[in-house]
């Protein structure tokens, strides 16, 4: 019995002086969880579990005059700022001439602490013991600093490299606006937003998403204004995400919608920091991503994707009536060649007679029927979209503009489809571009196709049917429990304020009803 605990009592004390080791699954490797003493173990395993890639730089020197030190200085290339290394942590190390009159240099594990308080003087400085922090840390441009004899290393703020720099805005341009948009940043990004909203109450919480791409996310929102229930909701819905990537706001944005199957975008997005700071004071929640110019703003109503920026910088007056055309033009996107096809194929009576008579004449050349006509010449104009959005700038303003004047020119002299064909899809193409946001803009080309073939197949009842069936969709939404509709349905007379029209600014009082819960009066 004496020999067994004997025997027990050993191999407990031999697993006790065995590091303890952590798997990485998505690269096969083994790494202590604890960093080692000594400073040529904890370079081998930082070497290994980056595949000794060729981007990791290892800085070994000696600190300290006239006894030395052994210390390395550890980042990778391009993520952090080499000025900053060399002047403020290398130059410092090598010649700080203080240390050896000082005793606790003697001792390693004080050492680090001695280094962070006295030496290094950069803004930020932690001490890290674990090997998967010290990892994480040099992929966000940190430099680590390792002391020879101390477990424990020194996470220096260095992040750099080169980064695009802010320009104007490219989707959501504007002429009295500012002329500032995002770029692929997260801090550059938040603190654009905190310039227009300078108040402590301004809260950014950050996590990490992706397993592998370890992407920063942070969760911006204004603390007394948001609702609690619409910030715990976007929390847990980001922390059901379990992917092994997270390339761009676009992927947390398809696992955090409500309804993955409409074609109507139920989150906001947009470049511009003004808008981002006017939807956080009515108490909306910004999602940004680290590498993405595009933050999320949740929830989303469908009233927004047809306002702009512009429409709080312009008079009341004005900014009304632009809104007023762009749901006009909306109408007009969506509907404008199924009525046409309507028109001519089942209810003629209800064009004037002239009209019906040019109409018919040009169409007794035509071989196709209608919707085919419509379809070649819908789809056409898709191709060349396409063409000049993927194409260089230059090249692609030319393809657009000469395609369609050749093809178009071309195809009703050649008769395959009529003059009145040709002005419809064109209208409807310039209407489309009056839609300010992008996302709107693709969700109604594709209804278009679908109110077209409703159109040939029953005329206006069919516009009508599937009218009904759309609008009893878009009822149904909802973006993080808000509805789609809202102020229209259910309808909400003191969001009326800023809803089609826009009042002036001393009778916008009020925040929207059903957003924020709190602090619901502007002043």
């Amino acid at each position: 019995m004496k020999s067994a605990w004997n025997r027990l009592f050993k191999i407990q004390k031999k697993e006790k002086m065995q590091p303890k080791v952590s798997f990485d699954d998505t690269n096969n490797t083994l790494y202590p969880e604890e960093l080692s003493s000594s400073i040529d173990i904890n370079i081998k395993h930082i070497k290994q579990a980056f595949g000794n890639s060729g981007d990791l730089i290892i800085r070994e020197f000696n600190m300290g005059k006239p006894l030395f030190h052994k210390v390395a200085s550890i980042y990778v290339n391009g993520l952090s700022d080499k000025e900053i290394m060399g002047n403020f942590i290398i130059e410092k190390l090598m010649n700080d001439t203080n240390i050896n009159n000082r005793e606790e240099s003697w001792s390693p594990n004080k050492l680090g602490t001695y280094i962070k308080d006295h030496i290094i003087t950069i803004t930020s400085v932690e001490i890290v013991s674990d090997m998967k922090n010290l990892l994480s840390q040099l992929l966000t441009g940190q430099t680590i600093v390792l002391v020879d004899g101390s477990s424990e290393a020194l996470n220096c703020a260095s992040q750099g490299g080169e980064l695009r720099s802010i320009s104007e805005p490219t989707a959501e341009s504007s002429v009295r606006g500012p002329k500032d948009s995002f770029t692929e940043s997260l801090i550059t990004n938040t603190s654009m937003v905190r310039r227009r909203i300078k108040s402590p109450n301004l809260w950014l919480e950050t996590r990490k998403l992706g397993k592998i791409t370890q992407t920063e996310i942070g969760i911006m929102y204004l603390n007394g204004v948001v609702n609690d229930k619409l910030l715990n909701e976007v929390r847990e819905r980001l922390d059901k995400i379990d992917v092994d990537e997270i390339l761009g706001s676009n992927t947390i944005e398809e696992w955090i919608t409500d309804d993955v199957y409409t074609p109507w975008p139920t989150i906001f997005v947009t470049e511009r920091p003004d808008v981002v700071a006017g939807n956080l004071l009515e108490g909306r929640v910004a999602i940004f991503v680290d590498g993405t110019p595009i933050p999320l703003i949740v929830p989303a109503t469908w009233n927004q994707f047809i306002q702009t920026a512009e429409d709080y910088y312009l008079r009341w007056s004005i900014s009304g009536f632009l809104r007023f055309i762009r749901i006009v033009s909306f109408l007009i996107t969506l509907l404008g060649p199924s009525l046409f096809i309507a028109f001519v194929s089942f209810h003629p009576e209800l064009i004037p007679t002239p009209l019906l008579i040019n109409i018919a004449a040009q169409r007794q050349a035509i071989p196709f029927p209608i919707i085919i006509e419509a379809l070649l010449m819908e789809l056409t104009f898709e191709v060349l979209r396409e063409a000049g959005v993927r194409m260089p700038r230059p090249v692609g303003q030319a393809v657009s503009i000469v395609g369609a004047l050749v093809l178009g020119e071309a195809a009703v002299s050649a008769g395959i489809v009529s003059s009145a064909m040709v002005i419809v899809v064109a209208a409807t193409a310039i209407a489309s571009f009056t839609i300010p946001h992008y996302s709107l803009t693709d969700a109604t080309r594709l209804l278009r196709f679908m109110m077209m073939i409703l159109a040939s197949t029953f005329g206006l009842y069919g516009i009508g049917l599937g009218v009904i069936l759309l609008v009893a969709h878009t009822v149904s939404l909802r973006s993080f429990g808000i509805p789609y509709l809202a102020p229209f349905a259910p309808i909400i007379v003191t969001d009326q304020q800023d809803a089609i029209l826009r009042l002036p600014k001393p009778f916008m009082s009020k925040r929207p009803r059903l957003i924020s819960q709190k602090r619901k009066k502007r002043n």
